[in-house]
C-alpha cells in the first residue's frame, strides 16, 4: 500500500470490488482491444482489399486475439510521455506485441472508436452491477415490510405525530421509490448503443476511402461491430463522439437512487433518535471518541453522506453535454474520467450500505408502543366523541369541550413534561358519560391504522412479488462494509 499519495475513498473504503473492476485499468483497455479485433474482423469479413488481396488476414486476427488480456502496461506508458496520446500509445503497445497485426490495428478509426464504446461498454456492465444491487435491496424491504405489515406506529405530517401507520406500510414507501429507480435504470440501460465507428466528425469518410466508396458495405459495418461487442445496434448519427447526453441520462439514473437512499437513511436516523428503530451495531463499534455509551447512526449518515456527492456530481454530465461545440470539443475528457466512475462507485456504496442496514435493522416496539400511546387519546376524540353522541350527548358542545380539554392536556405534556392526562380529563366531565375504562378500550393501537396493513398486502402481492420472482436468480446478495 502506497501511502505517499492521494487515493480515493470511493475505492478504498466504500465501493466493491466488482464495481472497482468494472471501471478498472484492466478492464478499460482489454476492451479496447476487443473493440481493436471486433473492426480489424470485420474489415476482413467484409472483403477489405487492395488490387486484389486482402488487406488483413486471419493470422493478423488470431495473433490480436492471442494478446487481448496480456497488455504491456509500462511499454504503453513510457510511449504516452512521448506522444502524449493515449489512444496511438496503446496502439504501439498491442503491435510490439503483434507485429504481424501491428499495421492494421485501429484501420480506420479514431480515438473515439475505443474510447466512447468502451465508456457505453463499462456504463452498461455497471448498470448491471448496480440493478442487481438494487433488486436486492427492494428484496430485503419487502421482507421487512411484510414482517411489520401489523405493527402500529405513529405517522408523521412536518414530523409531527399524525395519524398512525405501520412499520411495514412506511417501509412499502421506501420500497416504492426504489422501483421507480429501477424503472428509470431499465429504461436508460435498454436505451444504450455504442458509437460504433464513425470516424473524425461523425461521417464515415475514412470508409468511404477504404472501401471504394461501396455504400452498402460501408453500411453493414456498425452492425457487425455492435454484434461482435453484445449489443443490439449502434448510433445512427453522431460527431466524433456519442452524444454527452447518454452520460447525463446514466448520471440522473445513478442521483435517483441516490435520492431515494437518502429519504430512507434519514428517516432511519429520526427513527433511531425516537429509539424506535437501530441499524446495525457492532459488539466492538465505538459511537464516539468521547461519549462512550452512544450508538451513532453512522452507516444511515454514510448513505446520505455519499448520495449527496452523487446527487450533485449528476450536473457534470448535463454541463458537459451543454458545452459540447458543434461534433466536438475535449473539455469533456477530464470530467469524464471522474464524474461517471465516481458516480458509479459512490452510488455501489450507498446501496451496498443500504443492503446491510436493512438486513440487519433492528425493530423496539415498546419503545414505538410507548410513543403511540403517549398521542393516540389526541387521535381518538372522533371516536370517544361519537361512542358520547351515542349515549345522549350533543355533538356540537361535546366537539368544543374536547378542543377544550385537549389544549389543557397538551399544556400539561408541553409545560409539566408530564404525561398525556386526556383520558382522564374526558372521563371526569359528566358531559360525555363513558367511564375510564369505555375509553380505554377505544385506544386500541390496531383500530387506527386505517387500511395499512391491507395495503402492504396488496403491494407486495401484486407489484413487489412478480419483480423478485422475475429476478430470482438475482436474490440473496449480502454487503461487505469494510469501515
Amino acid at each position: 500500500m502506497e501511502t505517499n499519495k492521494y487515493t480515493s475513498p470511493l475505492s478504498e473504503r466504500y465501493a466493491s470490488k466488482e464495481m472497482q473492476y468494472i471501471f478498472s485499468q484492466d478492464m478499460k483497455f482489454t476492451t479496447w482491444r476487443k473493440l481493436w479485433v471486433a473492426l480489424a474482423e470485420t474489415e476482413m469479413e467484409l472483403g477489405l482489399s487492395e488490387n486484389g488481396r486482402p488487406v488483413i488476414t486471419q493470422e493478423q486476427i488470431d495473433e490480436l486475439k492471442a494478446h487481448i488480456e496480456d497488455i504491456n502496461y509500462e511499454t504503453a506508458k513510457e510511449r504516452e510521455k512521448l506522444v502524449r496520446h493515449d489512444v496511438m500509445s496503446h496502439v504501439y503497445a498491442y503491435g510490439q506485441q503483434c507485429p504481424k497485426a501491428a499495421g492494421i490495428i485501429h484501420l480506420g478509426a479514431t480515438s473515439c472508436y475505443v474510447g466512447d464504446n468502451t465508456d457505453i461498454i463499462i456504463m452498461n456492465e455497471a448498470l448491471a452491477l448496480v440493478r442487481r444491487k438494487l433488486v436486492n435491496v427492494i428484496a430485503e424491504l419487502a421482507a421487512f415490510a411484510e414482517k411489520y405489515k401489523d405493527l402500529p406506529t405513529l405517522a408523521f405530517t412536518h414530523f409531527q405525530p399524525a395519524q398512525p401507520t405501520t412499520v411495514g406500510k412506511r417501509a412499502t414507501l421506501w420500497i416504492q421509490e426504489f422501483l421507480m429507480d429501477l424503472e428509470d435504470l431499465e429504461y436508460v440501460k435498454g436505451s444504450l448503443k455504442l458509437l460504433g465507428s464513425k470516424g473524425t466528425t461523425g461521417t464515415q469518410a475514412s470508409f468511404q476511402e477504404l472501401f471504394d466508396g461501396d455504400q452498402e458495405t460501408i453500411d453493414k459495418i456498425d452492425p457487425m461491430i455492435a454484434e461482435k461487442m453484445g449489443f443490439d445496434s449502434c448510433y445512427p448519427v453522431s460527431g466524433q463522439t456519442y452524444s454527452r447526453k447518454v452520460d447525463t441520462r446514466v448520471a440522473n439514473v445513478l442521483a435517483g437512487i441516490a435520492a431515494s437512499a437518502h429519504k430512507m437513511s434519514n428517516d432511519i436516523r429520526l427513527l433511531q433518535h425516537l429509539k424506535e428503530v437501530e441499524e446495525p451495531f457492532e459488539k466492538t463499534q465505538i459511537g464516539s471518541s468521547a461519549m462512550a455509551y452512544k450508538r451513532n447512526p453512522m452507516r444511515s449518515e454514510r448513505i446520505a453522506s455519499l448520495s449527496r456527492y452523487v446527487m450533485v456530481d449528476a450536473l457534470n454530465p448535463a454541463i458537459t453535454s451543454a458545452v459540447q461545440w458543434f461534433e466536438r470539443t475535449l473539455d469533456d475528457s477530464a470530467n469524464k474520467r471522474l464524474s461517471i466512475p465516481e458516480g458509479f462507485l459512490a452510488v455501489d456504496g450507498i446501496l451496498d450500505l443500504c443492503l446491510n442496514v436493512v438486513d440487519g435493522l433492528v425493530v423496539y416496539p415498546k419503545v414505538i408502543e410507548k410513543h403511540f400511546m403517549s398521542e393516540i387519546p389526541f387521535m381518538a376524540t372522533e371516536n370517544i366523541m361519537m361512542d358520547a353522541v351515542k349515549k345522549g350527548g350533543n355533538r356540537q358542545e361535546l366537539h368544543e369541550k374536547i378542543r377544550q380539554l385537549s389544549m389543557e392536556a397538551g399544556k400539561t405534556v408541553k409545560e409539566e413534561g408530564k404525561d398525556n392526562n386526556l383520558v382522564d380529563l374526558i372521563a371526569a366531565d359528566p358531559s360525555f358519560g363513558l367511564t375510564k375504562e369505555e375509553i380505554q378500550a377505544t385506544l386500541k393501537p390496531e383500530l387506527y391504522v386505517g387500511r395499512a396493513p391491507r395495503q402492504v398486502e396488496n403491494f407486495l402481492r401484486s407489484v413487489v412479488d412478480p419483480l423478485l420472482k422475475k429476478n430470482q436468480e438475482q436474490l440473496g446478495m449480502k454487503a461487505e462494509i469494510n469501515v
